[in-house]
């Protein structure tokens, strides 16, 4: 029991060196600038603070961790290790490797590159009854959680939230409604 309880902590310490390991990088013409996380994954001590700081953000016990490909799949696993639970990764325009395969697939809206993604897994990854948690790394749209979340119904499993590094959310809104929690607001950034 005390392994839950450490990782219900979030001090502010994880915040401080996340905040001082990222970077915007910016090129001619381009207005908007790019995140580099990759500090973030360099720093040793910090990869390995960022499962508990994650799992901490919700009081809730999850039954199974789910991780969009690509960074939410590394921020996920270590999430569902620090939790002691499993992991399942959501791919991204990918499906069954085989015809005999069930998978349960969802498309987005519009992501931050305009762009509508198919997410999905394996349907016997996630089950009626689980609680699930999904982790990624930085929430702008909130259609990845969104489509994320109907995946859990469609499986009949408990939506918990999202557990995000980075709040980047332009509608407030889903804050409250998918809940997304964050380590960081982009504003402080």
């Amino acid at each position: 029991m005390s392994r839950v309880v450490e990782t219900r902590r979030v001090d502010g310490g994880v915040r401080r060196r996340l905040r001082g390991a990222f970077r915007w990088r910016w090129d001619r013409g381009d207005w908007r600038g790019s995140a580099d996380l990759t500090g973030w994954w360099r720093d040793g001590e910090l990869l390995g603070e960022l499962g508990p700081a994650l799992a901490g953000l919700y009081d809730e016990e999850p039954t199974v961790v789910l991780g969009p490909v690509s960074r939410g799949s590394l921020v996920g696993a270590l999430t569902a290790a620090s939790l002691g639970v499993g992991f399942v990764e959501v791919r991204k325009n990918g499906g069954p490797a085989n015809d005999s395969d069930r998978w349960v697939l969802r498309t987005t809206g519009p992501d931050y590159r305009d762009r509508h993604v198919v997410f999905g897994f394996r349907r016997g990854l996630v089950n009626a009854g689980d609680r699930v948690l999904m982790v990624d790394d930085w929430a702008d749209t909130g259609a990845t959680a969104r489509v994320v979340r109907q995946l859990t119904d469609d499986c009949g499993a408990q939506w918990i939230g999202a557990a995000v590094i980075v709040d980047g959310l332009m509608d407030p809104r889903l804050r409250h409604d998918l809940p997304v929690r964050a380590l960081l607001d982009v504003r402080t950034l």
